[in-house]
């Protein structure tokens, strides 16, 4: 089994969570990290053991680094990861990958024409919770399938928003849908499949920010189902993230990791078995507090980047599967700027 050596670029809270993913992993090293602040960087390398480079470019030409995962905010993810490739490096960015679809389509050709792999962070989907619903939706179990909808009713505080890179468009792309949402976004198009159109709204109604933190949209999937998209950081206290999705054989409601829902037409002892064992509700730490969660799912992802690239194959979240989550997020914001329903394009 080859060891993977990966280098951090950033030390923000988010590398924390890979640090730890990666420290996890058999046959994954941390062996290096950079960043902005070089004495946040030294830091973060005592605390972790490795050893802190001047810069990113110090970093990928150090011969040292194999994969490695960037960490910065999210405007600036591109230049690094195209670097990278330059350097013959693989790269794993946590999300979104980008702000715009321009740097994102930069990111996917640089790796695509030095052969390196790309892959994004959605950690959500490495939940077992949504692999067995994905796995449901996939075996028919709800017939034709009519509604999909998220909910991320969560809470930041003016502090949070004190860092000078948050609540910009410049730096975090947007508010509550693109850094926030983002994720229940990624799952709501895992699990449903192409969004055909959609309408949007936006709003600032909690912070003196320049972005959004709370929008909705309504939504029409490729399938014919409709469905809605909701995110905010501005409903105190924060409550639980959720998905629900419905058809003409049932229906699951999912809270966090759990289903408090989980109802089909053919109803199997197997499905009481999956009730009993999602139950009580795992997560939910991001709800007013993004630090307060686990690792683990990231340790996943990391994991399944690794393996596709030990065994030659495509990594589930390379760059064109992280790109979507990011054009439905721009979708919404044109449609709410402009005032008008946004179509997508068919493949």
């Amino acid at each position: 089994m080859k060891n993977w050596n990966f280098g951090i670029i950033g030390t923000g809270m988010i590398a924390d969570f890979h640090a730890k993913a990666i420290q996890g992993i058999e046959n994954a090293t941390l062996a290096g990290v950079c960043g902005s602040d070089p004495i946040k960087a030294g830091k973060f390398a005592e605390k972790y053991k490795t050893k802190a480079f001047i810069n990113y470019q110090e970093m990928l030409r150090s011969g040292d680094i194999d994969i490695v995962t960037i960490a910065t905010p999210s405007g600036n993810h591109m230049e690094p990861a195209i670097e990278a490739a330059r350097c013959g490096k693989h790269v794993l960015c946590e999300k979104p990958l980008e702000i715009s679809l321009e740097r994102i389509e930069k990111m996917i050709e640089a790796h695509e024409k030095a052969g390196t792999s790309l892959g994004g962070i959605f950690n959500y989907r490495f939940n077992d919770s949504v692999a067995i619903l994905k796995n449901a939706i996939d075996q028919g179990r709800f017939g034709d399938l009519s509604y999909a909808s998220v909910h991320v009713p969560w809470w930041r505080s003016d502090e949070y928003y004190r860092n000078n890179w948050r609540g910009t468009w410049k730096l975090d792309g947007g508010g509550a849908l693109m850094n926030q949402s983002v994720h229940m976004i990624d799952l709501l198009q895992h699990l449903m499949g192409p969004i055909d159109s959609l309408s949007g709204f936006i709003a600032t109604r909690g912070h003196n920010i320049e972005v959004e933190d709370t929008a909705t949209a309504i939504v029409k999937f490729r399938n014919e189902a409709l469905g809605g998209i909701y995110g905010s950081t501005a409903s105190f206290p924060g409550q639980f993230r959720r998905i629900e999705i419905t058809g003409t054989h049932g229906t699951v409601i999912m809270v966090e990791n759990t289903f408090t829902v989980w109802q089909f037409a053919d109803q199997t002892e197997a499905d009481s078995k999956i009730l009993s064992r999602f139950k009580e509700i795992s997560g939910g730490g991001g709800v007013s507090d993004p630090s307060a969660i686990s690792y683990l799912p990231h340790q996943k992802n990391i994991s399944a980047f690794i393996e596709s690239i030990d065994s030659g194959t495509p990594f589930e979240i390379d760059g064109n599967e992280a790109r979507k989550a990011v054009e439905v997020v721009l979708a919404i914001y044109t449609s709410a700027k402009e005032g008008k329903q946004v179509h997508f394009k068919h493949d």
